[in-house]
């Protein structure tokens, strides 16, 4: 803004004053006194005024007489005036243009209309604006119209369709302009955006199906729109243009595009085509995942619970892919608002089809293209793609040469002469690799609830499943003959004719038709057995896709036998709350965040897996409640929790699915659901108590809580540490520092040159002989499994603590050799 006329602005905002308090004429007695440049420079400044917040009847009349006179403006004066208001110079603040858009904006459209020459892209994002204000005077509405001209896109849709509150709506105009110019687009997308409910009616989707098949290209705009959403990126859509400096939470549409998103969605439910469910569970996804890519938070719930909606009305042919995603999508999004409506589509059409929700869903697991050994080999000339699962459970994909030798990457000759082909099958290993985790975690769930199936849907659905298989065949299952009254256990292998179960003992029992299968959880086996298991496991250096074999096991305490209700078997610990609250969210616990605000408490809560076998209206659902409190917080402002404390273990159990919750006592706890809650609680424990941290008193004038430290770090061990050292137990006597290492009842102890050191096994911290001096040392976990010598971990579901212990182990038997100053400085000292 120039400078003004010496005088003026003492003399504009006295006027003001006077007219303000009565004492003196009306400021427009002034304005019409003055020359017209100081008139301008008069309109300029009663404008900025407006926008810094001085918002009255004196100055919005200011800014109307302004807008009504015949000044002799320039271009460059008008693009101040508009650019005040709009682009990345706005200065004026949302409340303010809300309230005074129309006085706001008149000078500057006057100035415009005056000038010839302005920025017609500030008048178009003015021209937007207009829709969301109050009374939408239509003679400013011709005035922007007139001032705005052609819009530079091609789409010739109204300014409300696929608008610029975000990033989506002019992303999609630029990538689409042509396709949605065509005749009957412009309608099809006005009916989308009526329909801002989560089912829409039987009228509203006849009126769609009829939109679409008149649209030139109808059902291409729907299915590119839907796509450009299901790979919009997270960012701030604006709660108003981009001239206004206040953005919402991340996410990925404003409320415009979010109420046409649901209008499509729907509209697509009524497309036949092989794009259309893909199309709607990728949108639920990237919509109903959490804000930053994780969390109870979601990046547009309204669209997320739609797109679930909407993949629970398919049927037919579209029902397995459906369901298909609808089980990815459990396990992938943490809203509960969201999961909710997963597990109801999920109920919806499963009763469709007369079977259980966990039987639908193994139904609809792809093959991806694998055949019966989990592999997929594509020729392509010289050379065949191969697209595997390994042993280990991992999808990878390789290329055998003419000669027979595997390559990682496609050679040059097959990228330039086969690109077609290698996207596709690049694809089938993206689609693989997400497979993988939710199979997983489905085939964990069936072991938590004990799940059972006959024999032709085990071999067809588990062992003999391209996909499945590969982690089924490297469980431990258990078969009955007499309708689950006894039941024997093994390791399936291939026979002729079918599959047996082979025991532990090396016998082999054939699976015959008519007979049940189940997981084997070791909370329903004798010590003996699950130590055989473990002993045959470890002798097989047999991964498990999760812990089974040497999964733990919580029986009643008597302690919990006198407390009845609860259990404090896991309180009264000191928890870092970010990564506890990150692991039991991957868990399935869903509870509210502490810090924000007065959130000085919170239960997590988690509906444990029931029989996939048993239907919905049958039998007993429980949960359980875990109770936690703010200890410390991130910063002083009522942030996130930093730290927090842990409390009671509660569980309630409902008859039925619609039953009411009741809070049960814990001799009433099947053993199996007990056990798998406590474990959770010993993992979130174990990994997020800063008794797990070695720097923990290395904080200074921060640290506190030492006494809880020093009491878990070295303290007696959990049922996860006593695994930990029965696993050590096995896998030292193997190594070549056998001969300096030894297991007591709570630490390893290591015999090194220099010192004896004791690793404790359930924190991984270690003390020093002969004083107990504590030795802090910070393992690299992301090496931690390459160690010095080959070693089989049968498990690493701990947080990695075996493999750190067992790290820790050879590097303090050889400590002369170390070279790292931190260290050696405490070993030394006082040695």
């Amino acid at each position: 803004m120039t400078a003004m006329t010496d005088g003026l602005e003492s003399r504009l905002y006295e006027a003001g004053w006077r007219e303000r308090t009565g004492e003196g004429p009306p400021v427009r007695e002034l304005l019409e006194s003055l020359e017209e440049p100081e008139q301008r420079e008069a309109a300029l400044w009663f404008h900025q005024y407006v926008i810094d917040g001085g918002v009255d009847d004196v100055s919005l009349g200011v800014l109307d007489w302004a807008a009504a006179q015949r000044l002799d403006w320039n271009a460059r004066q008008a693009d101040e005036l508009l650019g005040r208001l709009a682009g990345k110079r706005a200065q004026v603040d949302l409340l303010t243009l809300l309230g005074a858009f129309v006085p706001l904006v008149g000078p500057a459209l006057a100035a415009a209309r005056t000038a010839g020459e302005y920025d017609r892209g500030l008048v178009r994002s003015l021209r937007r604006w207009l829709l969301f204000t109050g009374g939408r005077p239509e003679s400013m509405r011709e005035q922007l119209d007139e001032l705005a001209g052609t819009e530079p896109d091609a789409t010739g849709l109204s300014d409300e369709l696929l608008d610029a509150f975000d990033d989506y709506g002019p992303a999609m105009r630029a990538a689409h302009g042509a396709l949605l110019a065509a005749p009957g687009v412009n309608d099809l997308l006005w009916h989308c955006m009526r329909q801002d409910k989560v089912r829409a009616t039987k009228r509203w989707r006849k009126e769609a199906a009829t939109l679409v098949n008149r649209a030139e290209g109808g059902p291409d705009v729907v299915r590119a729109l839907l796509e450009g959403m299901a790979g919009q990126r997270e960012h701030h859509p604006l709660a108003a243009p981009t001239w206004v400096g206040r953005y919402t939470v991340p996410g990925i549409a404003a409320e415009g595009n979010t109420r046409l998103l649901r209008g499509l969605l729907w509209a697509a439910a009524d497309v036949e085509a092989d794009w259309v469910v893909p199309a709607v569970g990728a949108v639920a996804l990237n919509a109903g995942t959490g804000t930053g890519g994780s969390g109870g938070d979601c990046r547009s719930g309204r669209m997320a619970t739609t797109a679930v909606a909407v993949l629970g009305d398919f049927g037919g042919a579209q029902g397995g892919p459906a369901v298909d995603w609808l089980g990815r999508l459990q396990h992938k999004i943490r809203n509960r608002t969201v999961v909710k409506g997963v597990s109801a589509s999920l109920q919806a059409v499963a009763e469709r089809a007369g079977i259980t929700p966990s039987m639908l869903r193994e139904r609809a697991v792809p093959s991806v293209g694998l055949d019966a050994r989990g592999i997929r080999e594509q020729p392509l000339a010289d050379y065949t793609a191969v697209l595997s699962i390994t042993a280990s459970a991992a999808a990878t994909l390789s290329f055998r040469g003419p000669q027979g030798r595997v390559l990682r990457s496609a050679p040059k000759a097959v990228r330039e002469e086969f690109g077609e082909q290698l996207t596709d099958i690049r694809g089938a290993l993206k689609q693989l690799r997400a497979l993988m985790p939710v199979e997983r975690w489905r085939l964990e769930e069936h072991l938590m609830a004990g799940t059972r199936w006959a024999t032709g849907d085990w071999e067809q659905y588990y062992i003999d499943h391209p996909v499945t298989g590969a982690l089924a065949r490297a469980l431990i299952w258990e078969m009955s003959r007499d309708g689950g009254e006894r039941w024997s256990a093994g390791l399936p292998e291939r026979m002729a004719g079918g599959w047996a179960l082979a025991a532990a003992d090396g016998t082999a029992l054939p699976v015959t038709e008519g007979a049940l299968l189940r997981l084997w959880h070791p909370v329903g086996a004798e010590a003996e057995e699950t130590g055989a298991w473990r002993e045959e496991l470890a002798d097989r250096e047999l991964r498990q896709p999760f812990k089974q074999a040497f999964r733990e096991v919580y029986p009643l305490t008597r302690a919990e036998e006198a407390t009845r209700t609860y259990s404090n078997r896991f309180a009264g610990h000191i928890l870092r709350y970010p990564q506890a609250k990150a692991l039991m969210v991957e868990r399935g616990w869903t509870g509210s965040h502490l810090g924000y605000g007065d959130a000085n408490a919170a239960e997590m809560v988690r509906e444990l897996p029931r029989a996939g076998d048993l239907p919905t209206s049958e039998g007993e659902f429980w949960r359980a409640r875990f109770h936690v409190e703010l200890v410390e917080r991130r910063d002083a402002d009522g942030g996130l929790a930093s730290l927090c404390s842990t409390d009671q273990v509660r569980f309630e159990r409902r008859r039925g699915a619609r039953g009411p919750w009741e809070r049960g006592d814990l001799v009433d706890v099947p053993p199996l659901v007990l056990t798998e809650a406590m474990r959770d609680a010993d993992l979130f424990v174990g990994v997020a108590s800063i008794g797990a941290d070695p720097q923990w008193r290395d904080r200074g004038a921060e640290r506190a809580y030492d006494g809880y430290w020093k009491r878990w770090a070295f303290g007696e061990l959990t049922e996860s540490a006593r695994i930990r050292r029965e696993s050590l137990a096995r896998l030292l006597p193997r190594t070549r520092i056998a001969d300096r290492v030894e297991l007591t009842d709570r630490f390893l102890r290591v015999r090194g040159e220099l010192r004896a050191y004791k690793i404790h096994l359930g924190s991984g911290n270690i003390l020093m002989e002969p004083n107990d001096a504590n030795l802090c040392v910070v393992v690299d976990r992301s090496a931690t499994g390459e160690s010095r010598e080959r070693l089989f971990l049968p498990f690493e579901e701990d947080g990695g603590l075996l493999s750190v212990i067992i790290s820790k182990a050879f590097l303090l038997a050889d400590d002369t050799r170390i070279t790292d100053r931190t260290i050696t400085a405490q070993i030394r000292r006082d040695g």
